[in-house]
């Protein structure tokens, strides 16, 4: 057996995410039914990094599985872009020691969330970016991130769904918004992410730049540990998982 490790792009907004779910659409679906395929019908498990969700995008997502086939790295890219749907798309493949994990040697991940600022709605961005036409102060929201990075217990900027069992300790590396000619983009480098915590984070300093907050409120926030205090989770259209590294 050979262990490949893959990493690859997939428009979101096809797919019920990436995890397997029955009778739905999923990135990690329909990887598995190419290399079902590919196998003469055996099934083949692959191992992602993490899990995005329904309507999340990715442009470095990586996986890992078993074969027993004896492929060339450019030949598996080769094969298996033409078995997948036109939303997926390999762009890279790399044959790895049995001792690799896709999830567990992960050190840190970097996702971006893009904001359209524009006035008018556009239908042709809107699975794409997040739609925000409002008045918004850019300075304020730059301060803003940077009472973000560090180690801190994110429960108030997490899901209460999660499933993490634990501490949801987690340190953020860097945390800036990037002015783009459409709108906004904010970049989050971190070595780990809770559910839904980037979507919770960027819908905060949305309300920062509105004055809904002031960004030295944010230790308290931090500190009291308490989702209800915030608002609401913004969509998922505009979050993109780019790159998980390894060491």
């Amino acid at each position: 057996m050979r262990r490949i490790k893959c990493t690859l792009a997939y428009d979101g907004s096809g797919f019920f995410g990436f995890q397997i779910q029955p009778d739905k659409r999923t990135v990690a679906g329909e990887l598995e039914k190419s290399l079902q395929k590919m196998h003469k019908g055996q099934t083949i498990r692959i191992h992602g990094s993490g899990r995005t969700d329904t309507g999340v995008h990715a442009k470095g997502q990586v996986i890992h599985f078993d074969s027993p086939l004896q492929l060339p790295a450019e030949n598996w890219k080769k094969a298996l872009n033409a078995l997948l749907p036109e939303d997926i798309y390999i762009t890279k493949v790399e044959n790895v020691t049995d001792a690799f994990h896709a999830r567990f040697d992960a050190i840190a991940k970097e996702y971006h969330y893009f904001v359209r600022t524009a006035p008018e709605w556009d239908v042709f961005s809107r699975n794409y970016t997040y739609h925000f036409p409002h008045a918004l102060d850019v300075d304020k929201i730059k301060e803003a991130c940077t009472y973000f990075e560090g180690t801190h217990d994110f429960t108030t900027f997490s899901s209460v769904k999660t499933s993490v069992k634990g501490n949801k300790v987690r340190t953020l590396y860097t945390v800036t918004c990037e002015t783009k000619e459409s709108g906004l983009r904010f970049i989050f480098h971190g070595d780990g992410f809770l559910y839904n915590m980037v979507r919770i984070i960027t819908g905060f300093l949305l309300d920062v730049g509105q004055g809904k907050w002031e960004p030295e409120e944010i230790p308290g926030l931090i500190a009291a540990k308490d989702r209800s205090k915030i608002g609401k989770t913004i969509g998922p259209e505009g979050l993109y998982l780019m790159r998980v590294i390894y060491e």
